[in-house]
């Protein structure tokens, strides 16, 4: 999906969209640069000069017309560049995605529901699914592509290819990183009026228009426009009124837009496909050749937007098993002293490739490979396999063996090795080259990725060694009052047995406590950030009772109830972060129930996400839960209808605390009650790569 629609969704959306910054950002795209321009300057628009520049068109055209305009434009554009669309007619398709977006803008319009232009962009993606199947098996699929869009077509999609329109276009438009319920607008379009009953308003408002645009005519599904009308709450003297004007403005839609549609009667069945005369192999090689330039060019700016060693690695072997068709695929990299390529335990692998480690001087196909910084091809079975590389067969649970060597500047920083079967050994020779520039952006990504973590190394050095010297510092210092409390303590004890006053004694170890208190805080300014603290949620749990018991602030009214795990729970974080986060949620439950009700903090056990380890820990009350529209708002630092000051901000403290902690947290809420889920870094779980490096150089 092109970014610049995201962007103008956005800036449409605000109620501060201005002009100028619109046409800064139309500015950018040169086809929708000339679109705007060519419909502002046509007969429709022109008055007595013609509009010259974008913000003058812009202006003539007005929002409404711009909005249109720029998402269909940018619709339209990607559904252009779908494989295969070039040699299907899509007039048929063009004409009812159109409908249907007109359709759900009015409807959405009806409904008074506030974003009339993600519904209109929900009405024009609800049948992208169908190009993504036709783009993916073109032969199983070019006669289904124009049938009616019915269940009878979802059954048949999902015996012959497991997979239904409305599934594969909401995976795309999930892939596209557009809103949520715009992809389940798209799932659930088929879905009967009786499980829509609570569904969010656009899914109901997609699910009415595709009715509309598809089987509007039709006496079988009267039942169900009307079913999915009162879902909308639209009377039918509106609904007549909506579906009327929709012809109208498809038309005029279409025209601007530049776009022929199709009357109802014009598309009967796809035309005839004739596969295109196959190419000479010189004019075959050069296409493959351009094909593969821009293939490496596109890796090249994946790898470099990637976070972190783990992340880039990931990134490398998935690319190299999609672009090669290749199988399990791993990174050995160059250890610190450069004597040995060591595994990465990354990803699916096992974890025993932490611990495989090839000697560079001791041979064998793959060191070989390395030190001659070109690509090595192994078969199981050879006799001149080392025991390293027989070992890396029974991992990987290949026949053969592919290693490309990662070079950048000269010096091979380590090699991909990726499963292969026997027979494709001889069509990977013939790509050599396309591997070879594969890795070089791999490994140019990889040596950038390095080179930095050098750097924050030397960083993260340095601030220890300033806290070290700092720590020892305050610890010299601390002596000396904590002497005086303990001195003071004994005399206390003596003066109180003996009942006499002790004002002064008090007085004095008020002042010593607050000054080793003074003394500690000096060191805020130097945390370790290399320490990794572990903290028990139990304790911290038992802690935030106490302390809500001691001040009395929960009433007799509301029952707190605590179900911990027998096992140990621990975390990577900072105790003191947790209690706050607790605290946080645990007042915001007995302030949502001024009338009683009861608290549950619960350990769920562990979690595994995105192949991390969490502990999930959940808070959830049994009060009136909130609406809609706070849920969607929940987490931003807005102020809320609470008397006194500093409220409203609890939840947007909760959020940038989890976040602290490198966890996530997610919100739960209905008639029975809100519930908190927070996933905490488990104990261990962010452990690096630098480390199974280092556990595998002892091994060698």
């Amino acid at each position: 999906m092109p970014q610049i629609l995201i962007k103008l969704i956005e800036h449409l959306q605000a109620d501060d969209a201005g002009m100028p910054e619109l046409a800064a950002l139309i500015a950018k795209d040169a086809g929708m640069t000339s679109k705007i321009l060519s419909v502002a300057n046509s007969s429709a628009y022109h008055r007595h000069s013609r509009s010259v520049s974008l913000e003058q068109s812009l202006v003539s055209l007005g929002t409404d017309m711009i909005k249109t305009l720029v998402i269909s434009e940018s619709v339209f554009q990607t559904f252009n560049s779908f494989p295969h669309s070039g040699s299907t007619d899509l007039r048929g398709f063009w004409k009812n995605s159109l409908t249907a977006a007109v359709l759900a803008r009015d409807i959405a319009k009806c409904m008074d529901y506030p974003h009339a232009e993600e519904a209109y962009l929900a009405g024009l993606l609800h049948n992208v699914g169908r190009l993504a199947l036709l783009a993916t098996a073109p032969k199983e699929y070019a006669l289904n592509f124009m049938a009616r869009d019915d269940e009878d077509l979802c059954a048949v999609e999902q015996r012959t290819l497991q997979i239904t329109h409305s599934e594969a276009g909401a995976w795309l438009i999930e892939r596209w990183h557009l809103d949520s319920f715009l992809a389940d607008s798209v799932l659930y379009h088929h879905e009967p009026a009786a499980r829509l009953e609570a569904a969010h308003p656009l899914i109901r408002i997609v699910r009415l228009s595709h009715l509309l645009c598809s089987h509007g005519d039709e006496e079988a599904h009267q039942d169900a426009i009307a079913d999915a009308s009162r879902l909308c709450g639209l009377e039918p003297d509106t609904l007549a009124a909506v579906r009327n004007a929709a012809a109208r403005q498809v038309d005029k839609s279409a025209a601007y837009l530049g776009i022929e549609l199709a009357g109802a009667d014009d598309i009967v069945a796809p035309p005839a496909y004739a596969p295109p005369p196959p190419l000479d192999p010189v004019q075959q090689r050069l296409s493959e050749e351009v094909r593969n330039m821009v293939l490496v060019s596109e890796m090249g700016q994946t790898f470099a937007r990637q976070q972190g060693e783990s992340g880039l690695l990931d990134s490398m072997t998935r690319s190299a098993r999609i672009l090669f068709d290749l199988g399990s695929t791993v990174a050995l990299l160059e250890n610190p002293t450069g004597h040995a390529l060591v595994g990465c335990a990354g990803g699916e692998q096992q974890q025993r490739l932490a611990e495989l480690a090839i000697p560079l001087a001791k041979g064998g196909a793959i060191a070989e490979a390395a030190r001659q910084r070109r690509p090595a091809y192994l078969a199981r079975g050879d006799a001149a396999l080392t025991l390293a590389e027989e070992q890396l067969f029974r991992i990987l649970g290949s026949e053969a063996l592919v290693c490309l060597p990662l070079v950048a500047n000269q010096r091979c920083l380590g090699v991909l090795v990726g499963a292969a079967a026997a027979w494709q050994l001889a069509g990977l020779q013939k790509r050599e080259r396309f591997m070879q520039s594969f890795a070089t952006q791999a490994a140019a990504a990889l040596e950038t990725t390095l080179s930095e973590r050098g750097h924050a190394r030397r960083q993260l050095a340095h601030v220890a060694e300033e806290y070290r010297e700092a720590s020892r510092r305050v610890v010299h210092e601390v002596n000396n009052p904590l002497s005086i409390i303990k001195n003071y303590l004994s005399v206390l004890d003596s003066k109180l047995a003996r009942r006499e006053p002790v004002v002064g004694e008090m007085s004095i170890l008020n002042e010593e406590i607050d000054r080793v208190g003074q003394l500690i805080n000096g060191l805020a300014d130097l945390q370790p950030s290399e320490t990794a603290r572990h903290t028990d949620v139990a304790r911290v749990v038992d802690d935030v009772l106490r302390l809500f018991r001691a001040t009395d602030f929960v009433p007799a009214s509301v029952q707190i109830v605590v179900r911990m795990q027998e096992e140990p729970a621990e975390i990577d974080g900072d105790a003191d972060i947790l209690k706050q986060i607790l605290v946080n949620l645990v007042k915001n439950a007995v302030e949502a129930m001024p009338a009683g009700g009861k608290i549950d903090i619960a350990n769920r056990g562990h979690v595994n996400r995105e192949r991390r380890l969490y502990l999930e820990l959940v808070v959830s009350d049994n009060g009136p839960g909130l609406s809609a529209e706070v849920l969607a708002n929940l987490f931003a630092p807005v102020r809320s209808s609470k008397e006194g000051p500093h409220h409203g901000i609890g939840l947007s403290i909760v959020h940038n605390l989890v976040k602290r902690m490198q966890g996530l947290i997610t919100c739960r809420s209905g008639r029975a009650g809100t519930s908190f889920e927070i996933l905490l870094p488990a104990r261990g779980s962010a452990s690096q790569v630098v480390g199974v490096q280092a556990r595998a150089m002892d091994s060698v």
